[in-house]
């Protein structure tokens, strides 16, 4: 069977609270927990895209506040569906919430919200890139490229 194999841009997003928290989605798609995610739709930026994904899985309002790299490396961003390969190249970027979630918000996508301390991380995500939480976390380094 010969399957179609795609290059496709994508965006994620970390938030943190106050406490330094984590925010992770439950989709409903695969129903694991995850980072704000998604793809890149013809004619928008990654910029205008990470904010758009915000504000469709978790209806609030957010601004950037850094650039935290790309990621590009077929052996972190390459995913095989059922009809198709696909090798992401993902813009990465730490963003702030401007207004609460509202509690319990859930919609087509997203089942669930909430914040995770650090170390309580649940070990399975889904498709996040290994070097995520690591590389957000390194506030002091220039943007990664992996």
């Amino acid at each position: 069977m010969h399957t179609r194999k795609e290059i496709l841009p994508a965006v994620a997003a970390i938030v943190f609270n106050q406490q330094g928290e984590v925010l992770l989605q439950r989709r409903k798609d695969v129903g694991k927990w995850g980072l704000i995610s998604g793809h890149v739709e013809f004619g928008e930026s990654v910029t205008d895209a990470i904010l758009r994904e915000i504000q469709e899985e978790t209806d609030t309002q957010a601004d950037i506040k850094r650039f935290i790299g790309i990621y590009s490396s077929p052996l972190s961003q390459t995913y095989h569906y059922t009809d198709r390969t696909v090798q992401y190249v993902t813009s990465y970027f730490e963003v702030r919430l401007l207004q609460d979630i509202q509690p319990g918000f859930s919609n087509e996508e997203t089942a669930e919200l909430r914040y995770f301390p650090q170390e309580a991380i649940p070990e399975e995500l889904a498709l996040v890139n290994p070097y995520w939480l690591e590389d957000a976390l390194d506030t002091a380094a220039p943007p990664f490229m992996r």
